[in-house]
């Protein structure tokens, strides 16, 4: 919360860069009602997918990958799953529709963050509760070597600095002083450094991102995966923390790099959620021209699942119609049957061989 009262207490000037961001994202939220108008089936594979790649992407990013091929499964289907990596997707998984579903009606508070917690750690004996120890963010390199990046709010002061974070965002958002995404980002950097939980916080924080744009009108997370373009962009993402983490404690930091970065996610979210919907939005010839790019653009082996992921929203049978007319002409190659057939294009040997 040493961020939130550094806004309480002052806030001069705002970056140009932050500025532009703002504007952009204004302009966008306004657009928001104009590509949600669209086919209810183009709508609902975009879900789908921001589902999967949520779940998946947000989990991967702390370390935690399950098998690809069970991924389905793991995010939409009821089978017994496998191992502690598949219940912890399936957990975020439950997080996350539990706020697609309720929106703004589940609040932004101390309990909906325990709550959201213990679904993502569920089976673990500490899941929903803050930290019982002190535990410091410690950095591993691939040599062995660790370093301390953050020492964390101490487990004796995390409740109270808990409360006091979630007071201060209700009072600022009430006060009107500051805008509302600068505060989002600037919570979101205190919840990192306060680190509650023993383990999970990134994860969390990530879901509290989601509820928090919701309350605030923004709705991308719904339709283009928030936690997807964060990996994509992970190494930006450690780095900007950790600039802006630094003298937290003292309440002389720089939150500026991490905000931007934040809005920086919504932005790009925002400009993926616009594309996609004039792709799929367009007519038949347009959309196969989509999946033959997608299939052309492939190095070695493919799966149907991979052409479906580039081109969310459109049908399994209509991929499969272009791959078999594709293999009929002899532009591709299969081997195998069923979900598990895997696809060559054979244009990719001469490229792979250069």
């Amino acid at each position: 919360m040493r961020t939130l009262r550094q806004f309480v207490a002052r806030i001069e000037t705002i970056p140009t860069n932050t500025s532009w961001y703002l504007a952009d994202l204004g302009e966008a939220r306004g657009k928001q009602e104009l590509f949600t108008n669209q086919s209810p089936q183009t709508l609902k594979a975009l879900r789908e997918h921001a589902l999967i790649e949520s779940a998946i992407s947000s989990n991967r990013i702390e370390g935690v990958v399950a098998d690809q091929a069970r991924v389905g499964t793991i995010v939409f289907g009821h089978k017994q799953l496998r191992d502690r990596a598949e219940e912890e997707i399936r957990g975020y998984r439950d997080a996350l529709k539990r706020i697609h579903k309720q929106g703004k009606q589940l609040s932004v508070s101390e309990d909906t963050i325990r709550e959201l917690h213990r679904l993502t750690r569920g089976g673990i004996g500490d899941a929903g509760q803050y930290k019982e120890k002190d535990s410091d963010i410690i950095e591993k390199s691939p040599h062995g070597r660790q370093r301390v990046r953050f020492q964390t709010v101490p487990a004796s002061e995390t409740a109270t600095q808990m409360h006091e974070l979630f007071s201060l965002w209700k009072d600022c958002l009430e006060q009107h002083r500051i805008h509302p995404l600068i505060l989002l980002a600037g919570m979101n950097l205190d919840f990192l450094c306060v680190h509650p939980f023993r383990d999970g916080n990134g994860r969390v924080s990530r879901l509290l991102l989601l509820l928090q744009c919701y309350h605030l009108g923004f709705e991308v997370g719904r339709y283009v995966s928030l936690e997807r373009v964060i990996e994509e962009n992970k190494d930006r993402y450690y780095e900007t923390l950790e600039q802006s983490s630094q003298r937290w404690h003292q309440g002389t930091h720089d939150p500026w790099p991490y905000i931007n970065y934040v809005l920086f996610i919504l932005k790009s979210a925002y400009g993926e959620f616009e594309e996609r919907v004039g792709q799929l939005g367009s007519p038949k010839g347009a959309k196969a021209e989509m999946v033959l790019g997608a299939i052309r653009a492939q190095l070695g082996e493919f799966r149907l699942a991979d052409i479906e992921r580039a081109c969310p929203g459109v049908g399994r049978e209509w991929i499969r119609k272009l791959l078999v007319d594709l293999r009929s002409s002899g532009e591709i190659t299969c081997s195998g049957k069923g979900p598990a057939a895997r696809w060559r294009n054979e244009a990719s040997k001469g490229r792979n061989s250069k």
